[in-house]
């Protein structure tokens, strides 16, 4: 049985929204993306340059368990570029492991 999910804090059109994001997901190279809040349900569709992608994951991830695999599905080669364009967006944000984001992932259909 899975865990029910809190509220919404967001709208799933807000999930990804950066040109450069868009474009990974569009490539195929992003297939997950972590957010302070919770944006999408799984089985939600998001839309982006007319395609859809499904939301087929939606779960709790603190930054200290970050891996280069995990962040490979963000489009980033390694944790530190994604650690290094994170910190680029958010002026001022700690790095700080025991922080919780909400990783939402997904699929083209």
């Amino acid at each position: 049985m899975t865990e029910a999910l809190p509220p919404k804090t967001c709208s799933i059109d807000r999930l990804v929204t950066k040109e450069d994001d868009i474009a990974k997901v569009l490539a195929g190279s992003k297939t997950a993306t972590r957010r302070n809040g919770r944006y999408a349900d799984p089985g939600e569709i998001m839309e982006l340059s007319g395609k859809q992608f499904e939301v087929t994951r939606v779960y709790r991830q603190s930054l200290g368990e970050l891996s280069d695999e995990h962040v490979q599905s963000e489009g980033f080669a390694d944790l530190e570029a994604y650690k290094n364009y994170i910190l680029s967006m958010h002026a001022g944000m700690p790095w700080l492991p025991q922080m919780q984001v909400w990783v939402h992932e997904f699929k083209a259909i």
